[in-house]
C-alpha cells in the first residue's frame, strides 16, 4: 500500500518535510512501519499550490528516494499546502499516469488503499462517471475512478457528501461483484485552501492516519531544523518523527477537516449510492 503526507500552514519549503524530518515520507518509500509493504518505490508525486488558484503537480515512476530532480524542486519550492506520495502498486501498471496526487482544476486528490479485484467493478463503476469527468481519467488505477466519481457526485460543492456517496457506489458494485475483500479509503483532497482527509474501509479496519497540529513534532533530533511557523497541520499515513504523542490517530469513518489555521474531526456520513 502507498503512504502519503498533506501539510497547510505557513508557507515552508515542502523539503522540510518530504526529506528533513526523523520519519520523513522518503524514509517511509524504503522503511515503511505501519503498512505490510515497507518499501514504495512505484512511483511518487507531489503536489503544491502557489500564487495561482490551481495547483502545480511533478510525478515520476522513479523511487522518491533516487530522484535528484524531486530533491531539487523541494529545495526550492514554498507552499502554505501541499500534498506528497508514494506508490507501492496493486494490480496497476507503473506509469506516470497512475501515480498520485490527480488534479483537477483547482482540487488535489491523493489516495492509499484499493479496491481489490478493481478488474471486476472497474467497467460498472467508470460507467457512472458523467462525461464532464470521464474525458480527464488518464492513468488506469480504482484511485483515479474515485476521484472522477466523486466529482461526478458534487465533490465542487459538497466533498464530504460527495465522497461518501462515492464510498456507497463502490460498496454497492463490491458486493454486486461478489468481492469479499473490503475496499479501503485513506486519501486526501484539497481546494486550495482547505484539506479534508478521509479514513474509511468497508470493514471498518482502515488503513493508518494521523494528524498533528504541534510544531514540535516535527523537529529533528539534532538541531539543525526550525518548528514549523504559524499554526501547521500536517497529515500523514505515519508520524513524520518519533515524538508519537504528538500525533492524533483519525478515528474510523471520520474525516480531518483542515485549513486556515484550525482543524476539526467530524464523522463521515453514511450516504445511499445515487442512481
Amino acid at each position: 500500500m502507498c503512504r502519503w503526507m498533506a501539510y497547510v500552514g505557513t508557507p515552508i519549503f515542502i523539503e522540510d518535510l518530504l526529506f528533513q524530518t526523523g520519519h520523513s515520507l522518503i524514509d517511509q518509500s524504503l522503511n515503511a512501519q505501519e503498512v505490510n509493504t515497507t518499501t514504495n518505490g512505484d512511483g511518487f508525486g507531489v503536489g503544491w499550490y502557489g500564487a495561482r488558484p490551481f495547483p502545480g503537480v511533478f510525478k515520476e515512476v522513479n523511487p522518491a528516494w533516487n530522484d535528484p530532480n524531486l530533491r531539487a524542486l523541494a529545495q526550492q519550492t514554498k507552499s502554505g499546502l501541499f500534498f506528497a506520495h508514494i506508490r507501492a502498486a496493486t494490480g496497476t501498471p507503473v506509469q506516470r499516469t497512475n501515480s498520485h496526487p490527480f488534479a483537477y482544476e483547482n482540487w488535489l486528490f491523493q489516495h492509499n488503499g484499493d479496491i481489490p479485484d478493481f478488474w471486476k467493478v472497474q467497467r460498472p463503476l467508470t460507467q457512472r462517471v458523467s462525461d464532464e469527468y470521464y474525458q480527464f481519467i488518464r492513468g488506469s488505477t480504482d484511485s483515479e475512478v474515485m476521484f472522477a466519481l466523486a466529482l461526478t457526485y458534487g465533490l465542487r460543492n459538497d466533498p464530504i457528501g460527495a465522497c461518501a456517496r462515492m464510498l456507497a457506489v463502490v460498496e454497492e458494485e463490491r458486493i454486486k461483484a461478489g468481492i469479499e475483500e473490503p475496499a479501503t479509503f485513506t486519501a486526501a483532497l484539497s481546494d486550495g485552501s482547505t484539506i479534508w482527509a478521509f479514513r474509511h474501509s468497508s470493514d471498518r479496519n482502515s488503513k493508518t492516519l494521523y494528524y498533528s497540529r504541534d510544531r514540535d513534532a516535527l523537529a529533528t533530533l539534532d538541531d539543525g531544523y526550525d518548528d514549523l511557523p504559524g499554526k501547521p497541520v500536517v497529515i500523514a499515513s505515519e508520524p513524520l518523527d518519533d515524538l508519537r504523542d504528538e500525533w492524533v490517530e483519525v478515528p474510523e469513518s471520520s474525516v480531518v477537516i483542515a485549513g486556515g489555521g484550525s482543524c476539526e474531526v467530524v464523522p463521515l456520513p453514511e450516504a445511499e449510492a445515487p442512481a
